[in-house]
């Protein structure tokens, strides 16, 4: 008999070489139990097809954060916009006001007394003859520097008795709380009057100090049940099982993610205090004179509002839109904060 054998293939027959899983390229060498095999070449990458996307995607992928969607939707937010103008222009004149008025607030003539609004004088003269428009453009400084550092103040109690609360619990976190809610108890306005009756000259100071000491609770509450909510959170637990300090797990990755409502908080807040300070000094025992103060120039005025509303009237208008300008970016904030806003 012939003895029938298969010819033998050439090394460079296709037939010979393994297939390949459609869409994969193998770099490697494979090797068999007959000889050993290369693989074709990868699939080449068409960069240009590449390029193109990425031009019309408008340019390379950016990582999006929490605060960088929120300022994409607030630049679009005709409130937060007008807020923002508002104050940018207060915050000037508070810092600046020899932009606005080149008149001495204290250079009164006696014989212009409560006269009205003229070319002149376009806010009129106050009760001494001073010139009001200059009274009413320093009287920016104070309110929106009392405001900020009450906030400031504030935010920093609340911050650290609300983390420290939050983070460990148990008895701290009871004691903590039940102090608060006795604090709780206490009217800002009247609280602030028994207190403010104790000293015999009230500034910037003592006002401060009044007002941070009745209002720490608010951002306390809100800290602790944030901190809550994120301590328990995988990236926490990493750390924390990583040998990480306490102070370095609070600072470095609870405050961070806990931080948006405090931020809402701290805008509306702004234009509360700004606001309990003019009625503090024009129920008279706030500021007190020779302070130039809206809530001062509204209690002055209060007397003759009937022959000089002027003077109850310019005042008002920007103490409101002081106040209304902070809420309005506050509520702008809040709703590009809240990702079940979107």
């Amino acid at each position: 008999m012939t003895d029938l054998q298969p010819p033998a293939r050439s090394a460079r027959d296709p037939a010979a070489e393994e297939p390949m899983l459609s869409g994969q390229g193998v770099d490697s060498t494979l090797v068999s139990g007959v000889g050993t095999v290369e693989a074709g070449p990868p699939q080449a990458v068409d960069e240009k097809a590449v390029a193109t996307q990425t031009a019309l995607a408008g340019g390379p992928l950016r990582q999006s954060s929490l605060f960088s969607d929120a300022w994409r939707q607030l630049r679009r937010n005709p409130f937060f916009l007008f807020g923002a103008v508002v104050l940018t222009v207060l915050t000037v004149m508070a810092i600046v006001p020899g932009m606005f008025t080149d008149t001495d607030p204290r250079a009164c003539q006696l014989t212009r007394a409560r006269e009205a609004p003229s070319a002149r004088a376009w806010f009129g003269y106050d009760a001494l003859g001073c010139d009001y428009y200059s009274n009413v453009v320093y009287g920016a400084r104070v309110s929106i520097v009392v405001g900020v550092l009450v906030v400031t103040g504030i935010l920093a109690l609340g911050v650290a008795l609300g983390s420290i609360a939050g983070y460990y619990a148990g008895w701290v976190d009871s004691l903590i709380a039940r102090f608060t809610d006795i604090w709780y108890g206490i009217p800002t306005i009247l609280g602030a009057i028994m207190v403010l009756q104790l000293f015999t000259s009230r500034g910037v100071l003592q006002v401060t100090l009044v007002l941070i000491v009745l209002n720490w609770m608010t951002p306390l509450r809100l800290i602790r049940s944030t901190v809550i909510s994120v301590k328990e959170t995988d990236y926490v637990h990493a750390a924390r099982a990583l040998g990480a300090p306490t102070r370095r797990i609070i600072v470095r990755h609870i405050l961070p993610n806990a931080i948006a409502p405090v931020l809402v908080y701290s805008t509306i807040a702004i234009g509360s205090i700004v606001a309990t300070e003019a009625t503090l000094s024009f129920l008279g025992v706030g500021l007190q004179q020779p302070a130039i103060s809206w809530g001062l120039q509204i209690n002055v005025g209060q007397k003759w509002i009937r022959d000089a509303p002027h003077l109850v009237f310019f005042p008002s208008v920007f103490l409101s839109l002081t106040v209304l300008s902070f809420i309005l970016m506050g509520d702008a904030l809040r709703d590009a904060l809240d990702p079940k806003l979107r």
